[in-house]
């Protein structure tokens, strides 16, 4: 019986394991932690945001430069598939209001509990505790150390390794793949943190009264990129967190690597152009103070503190000055939060170095899924598709391979 070594036990790696067992090979997972998929279930604390509804091209846009590697993946496990996967399992779905897709029951654990039971049955063996090191001197096995230090070598005749990024490090995923890898001569590209928070040198009086606040339905863009999003910011004591700043988490990088900082700008008013605002601003009342003056924009108690905060505590007299800042509130982000605060990761094993059937051109018979691939997107159920999706494509490179 031909045989398969899957290290790492999130969903990609999981999902194929369960493609290879189900192909008839004897399949061993190797997890680091005490059990698996727990950034699975973490994720199911907010109700398990499985994929999303969009089309198919609109969809591909979240992968960025990534799309083109993508699409094949997504075409061969994509959305309708990942929910007709979750069906199987007695977990139906449905779309939410934003077009995001959750289980009905809202939760990760019984679908966790019923996909454990289903490789059980495919005869899929679990290692836990076993943190692979490396490759054995003769480069043909691999290397683990359990957590009471005890060491065992493992071969296969393919293996597949899905070890994540190095995001949530306390659930298992924690990057220290990088070096076995690259002492290989694999090319990484350096992991960063994606759909993150960031630093902002909020006033102490700003951060006191505002902390934990929302910016509800706002604009965000990055000075000088001409690319926003909108959706609902959360004001932190050190920055902002949220959707929008999510999404445009890979430009907000690039402004900090090439000028130290980036300038965010904040459309308080989007549905609003500014000729609009500054209508409305002209007819202030001679009796009306500044903040009376801005609620009669539509703006709340937040975006006037931010207002504030951005005029250094004034705020412009001149209806037509107001409008321009109330539509590009400038705020000075000076770095992401960590890497450990992040929900994902981007950077990993670049593209060049993996074939379509993601193996490892310089490894044969080794394939790479999940999020150790140079790849990021945004919340929003397309990280989960996507790992889903690139571990299918690693087992169906696998079988490929053997023949299967």
């Amino acid at each position: 019986m031909a045989t398969a070594c899957v290290v790492g036990g999130g969903p990609a790696g999981l999902i194929a394991a369960e493609r290879l067992a189900g192909a008839g090979l004897a399949v061993t997972v190797y997890d680091r932690m005490p059990s698996v998929a727990r950034k699975l279930l973490l994720a199911g604390h907010g109700g398990l945001n499985l994929t999303h509804s969009e089309d198919r091209e609109r969809l591909l846009t979240r992968y960025g430069d990534s799309a083109d590697r993508l699409t094949p993946m997504l075409a061969a496990f994509g959305p309708d598939d990942l929910r007709e996967w979750c069906a199987g399992l007695g977990e139906p779905t449905f779309v939410g209001s934003s077009g995001r897709v959750f289980p009905r029951s809202f939760r990760a654990t019984p679908l966790v509990r019923a996909w454990l039971a289903r490789l059980a049955r495919l005869g899929v063996r679990l290692e836990r505790r076993q943190r692979w090191t490396g490759w054995t001197e003769d480069g043909t096995g691999l290397c683990f150390t359990a957590a009471d230090g005890t060491t065992a070598e493992a071969t296969a005749d393919v293996t597949v390794f899905a070890l994540g990024g190095a995001s949530w490090p306390r659930l298992g995923s924690d990057g220290g793949w990088v070096g076995p890898f690259t002492d290989r001569g694999v090319r990484v590209t350096p992991l960063r943190a994606a759909n993150v928070g960031v630093r902002v040198g909020w006033t102490p009086l700003f951060a006191d009264r505002f902390e934990g606040a929302p910016l509800k339905q706002v604009g965000l863009t990055v000075q000088g990129s001409g690319h926003g999003v909108r959706g609902d910011a959360m004001v932190t004591r050190t920055g902002l967190e949220g959707g929008p700043v999510y999404a445009i988490g890979a430009a907000i990088r690039d402004a900090l690597d090439a000028d130290g900082s980036c300038v965010l700008e904040v459309d308080l008013r989007p549905d609003l152009g500014v000729d609009q605002l500054a209508e409305r601003l002209e007819r202030r009342r001679p009796k009306d103070s500044g903040s009376t003056w801005l609620r009669r924009t539509g703006l709340d108690p937040t975006a006037i503190g931010l207002l504030r905060e951005a005029g250094g505590g004034a705020l412009p007299g001149d209806a037509g000055q107001m409008a321009a800042l109330v539509k590009a509130t400038p705020v000075v982000v000076s770095a992401t939060m960590p890497i450990d605060r992040a929900i994902s990761t981007a950077g990993g094993i670049a593209w060049s170095e993996v074939d379509a059937s993601l193996m490892l051109r310089s490894l044969p018979g080794t394939f790479v899924a999940g999020e150790m691939l140079d790849w990021e997107a945004p919340t929003g159920g397309y990280l989960l598709q996507a790992s889903f999706s690139t571990g299918v494509a690693a087992a169906q490179g696998a079988l490929d391979r053997l023949g299967r």
